[in-house]
């Protein structure tokens, strides 16, 4: 097979052979065919896109595997349905800025991403899992952990940084637990990109620009920022390199609203002032918008560099170092004024007769400082013979990670400039994995059986310092006020057979046994220390897959799994304060592991010029892990059941009646509700929080001619609830969750064989809508890209 047969892999014949071989999008045997060889593969010349075949292919219940040198997490046999994305369509038809935005129109995948640049909420959301529920999910990147498995919940994003979109090759997305090579964390999905390595010297640079102009409540402003990403690399002989370079500089909109409940009277004391705005808060109550915070500044720069060196013809050896640093300032704005027009921050004041209390901490700014580093090695054999093997190693390393902010002895303006604050230092955190795999074919690679079998170590660390300091913005550390610390670790052991038993007939039987151990926890607040106990518990994962293609264009599927979700060390060991609340976050070392069982029907038709497939889900979740109220605040706590059932619709069509017109599109219903709470039982009959009962999204893009192309995107949630009792009725509200279609659009054009313009605008409607923050409104997009 050649490099250009690859190219053309979206042509008629070829999808075609690939629908008949296994029931799942057309985009996955597409990232999958993709790996075969070592070499990367180029996109077809526009030129090209509509050459090859249209002759019928062969319709037979072949095998798509992945059995590529390169680096990745995905297993030689797939049991589950699949999607996915290539680098030179996410290029075409996704305003990307980083590597997030990949996911954007795929089907039931949501990214919370609050504004370009956001490092500690962007976290992703499955069928049956929402933003909360950010441990629920795993994604790698050239077989490196970027899930931040720490904890679960907004803070714990994965480490998109250390991808930039140009540099993927691919993105493949795995739905549910159905794969024995992954933790319980694949419960809602794996997300898994594989970046570029070079054939042949090659350079690139690109450059973008974004603003958007935001209007909330009394702020009215513009928002703006750049970007700009280098890469170089080469090949020679059976040693290749890759370096790429990024470094973004962004101003986003504010993220918080200051408000304050409506008293129940009135009164006359307080300094009077102007330019509160009344509203409703998203329980529906009454209260004042006195003004904003956490208006980010952020500089981010990003470097990776990747070596390939091909030890045999069939031996590859690789290596990856990624450097991550943050500059973030987050700034606030009152939109109170006295009678002299000065700005109010704090103190008591008196709107429309009625007196508030504003401490001095009431708008807050805070500076982050971050360093993190990440290393991946790998060693992997491709003799697509009786045997194959695979070994790989990550860390993810905290080298610096501190956050800043002023204390409530001084009050703003005069806190902007210093004084005492609060540090909270994470050096130190970071987690690593081992993984050894192997891949047995006794019939050879055509044969009824292909076994796959492995072990794996996942260790993490909590290392979490909180003190006092002389000068929030430049001082060291004083006295220390509260430290957390602690430490998980999952040793796996797992295998998965895939077994022809007809000729229409496929199975994919498997399992996977985890024995997972906390310690080294403690919990010191006020000088006092309390240490836990160790913990050493042990759970076995069945798996299984049966797929049957039906007739030449109809492939039906079953799949079944149970996946067990373990504490993460943050929810195990780590309290404090909920910033947003005022209430105390209290840890719980005794958690019990999430247990899902999930259950998968899928029918798939090939149509010729794409695919149109079905699948319903079930989903029972026991002893599911949230945040619930308690006494004297909130703790983590399992929830004991939770039940979902819902249906995805999906369809992949090229040259969809027009020659060059390609249509993705989804549909997905999610009737997830708590069945049992013994610790909250007014949320039983309630929604799963931030689960909507329906979500879409459509991708339709258009190549005009060699030089013009164009894509129109869509996306839209429906109604969901933060709360367990889902008494957070209004949406549109601060920490509310509300109801949103969005529309995007991209233009590019392509000057010659090495430059190309784009642009784009994200939220083309302008729709101002929430999850717990705002999003961003509408956002113009400018590129400019040079290839060598």
């Amino acid at each position: 097979m050649t490099l250009h047969t690859l190219a053309a892999l979206r042509t008629h014949a070829v999808r075609a052979a690939i629908l008949a071989a296994f029931p799942v999008s057309p985009l996955l045997p597409l990232a999958a065919w993709a790996q075969i060889g070592d070499s990367t593969i180029e996109p077809a010349p526009q030129e090209d896109r509509h050459v090859a075949g249209k002759a019928g292919a062969a319709r037979t219940l072949e095998r798509v595997t992945v059995t590529g040198g390169r680096p990745s997490t995905l297993p030689v046999e797939i049991p589950t349905t699949t999607e996915g994305i290539i680098g030179a369509q996410i290029e075409r038809s996704i305003n990307a800025s980083d590597a997030s935005d990949a996911l954007k129109y795929l089907p039931s995948l949501v990214v919370r991403k609050r504004n370009i640049g956001d490092y500690d909420h962007a976290v992703l959301a499955t069928r049956a899992s929402g933003t909360g529920n950010s441990a629920r999910s795993l994604v790698y990147a050239d077989g490196i952990l970027l899930s931040n498995l720490l904890g679960n919940g907004a803070e714990f994003t994965p480490r998109w940084g250390l991808v930039s979109p140009e540099e993927i090759e691919r993105v493949d997305v795995l739905y549910g637990p159905f794969s024995a090579a992954y933790s319980g964390n694949s419960a809602g999905a794996i997300v898994d990109y594989v970046t570029r390595m070079p054939n042949r010297l090659e350079a690139h640079v690109k450059l973008q620009g974004f603003t958007q102009k935001y209007k909330l409540y009394a702020t009215d402003e513009r928002y703006s920022g750049h970007q700009g990403s280098a890469s170089i690399g080469s090949r020679s002989g059976g040693f290749s390199w890759w370096l790429n370079l990024n470094r973004l500089d962004n101003d986003g909109q504010p993220l918080v609203i200051a408000r304050q409940s409506l008293p129940a009277g009135t009164g006359s004391a307080g300094v009077p002032v102007t330019g509160a705005i009344p509203g409703l808060d998203h329980f529906g109550k009454p209260v004042v918008n006195l003004g904003s915070t956490a208006q980010t500044h952020t500089q981010q720069d990003h470097a990776k560099f990747k070596l390939a060196y091909d030890l045999s013809p069939t031996l590859r050896a690789s290596y990856t170092l990624g450097y991550w640093r943050n500059d973030a300032e987050r700034t606030v704005d009152s939109y109170l004024r006295d009678a002299s027009g000065t700005t109010v921050y704090s103190g008591t004041v008196n709107i429309d007769g009625r007196d508030y209390t504003l401490p001095n901490n009431f708008f807050t700014p805070s500076r982050g400082r971050f360093e993190h580093l990440a290393h991946g090695l790998s060693l992997k054999s491709n003799t697509r013979g009786t045997w194959d093997w695979e070994a790989t190693a990550s860390l993810y390393d905290y080298r610096k990670d501190e956050v800043r902010s002023p204390g409530t002895a001084v009050a703003p303006p005069a806190s902007f400039a210093g004084g005492t604050g609060r540090i909270v230092d994470q050096s130190g955190t970071g987690w690593t994995t081992l993984a050894a795999k192997g891949i047995w074919r006794p019939d050879g690679p055509a044969g009824a059986h292909i076994a796959e079998f492995g072990a794996q170590r996942d260790a993490f660390k909590l290392r979490r310092l909180e003190s006092n300091t002389p000068d929030w913005i430049a001082g060291g550390a004083t006295a220390a006020t509260a430290a957390f610390q602690g430490d998980t670790w999952l040793t796996s052991l797992w295998a998965q057979d895939a077994w022809r038993f007809a000729p229409a007939w496929r199975a994919v039987l498997g399992g996977r046994l985890e024995r997972w151990q906390a310690d080294n926890g403690r919990r010191t607040v006020a000088a006092l220390t309390t240490p836990y106990v160790e913990r050493d518990e042990t759970y076995f994962s069945p798996k299984a897959a049966v797929s049957f293609q039906a007739s030449e264009d109809w492939a039906l599927k079953a799949s079944i799994g149970r996946a067990v979700r373990m504490p993460t060390v943050n929810e195990l060991y780590q309290g404090g304060i909920n910033t947003t609340t005022g209430l105390p976050t209290l840890n719980d070392p005794n958690l019990e592991p999430e247990k899902s069982h999930t259950t998968e029907l899928t029918a798939e038709r090939d149509l010729g010029n794409g695919s149109l497939r079905s699948t319903l889900f079930f989903e029972r979740t026991q002893d599911a892990l949230y945040t619930q109220p308690t006494v004297g605040g909130n703790s983590v706590q399992n929830i004991d059941r939770v039940r979902t059932a819902g249906l995805e619709l999906a369809l992949q069509a090229t040259d969809a009646g027009l020659r060059g017109l390609d249509v993705s599109s989804s549909l997905t219903y999610a009737d997830s509700k708590i069945t049992r709470n013994a610790d909250n039982p007014a949320s039983v009959g309630k929604r799963q929080p931030r689960v909507p009962e329906w979500r879409a999204s459509l991708l339709v893009s258009y190549t005009l001619d060699d030089h013009w192309s164009g894509s129109l995107g869509a996306r839209y949630s429906g109604t969901q609830y933060g709360q367990l009792d889902n008494s957070d009725t209004n949406g549109f509200a601060y920490q509310g969750f509300s109801r949103y279609f969005v529309v995007d659009l991209r233009l590019q054009y392509r000057l010659d064989r090495q430059w190309r313009a784009s642009f784009g605008i994200d939220n083309l409607n302008n729709e101002k809508y929430w999850a717990f923050h705002p999003y961003p409104q509408r956002t113009v997009i400018a590129e400019l890209r040079f290839d060598l």
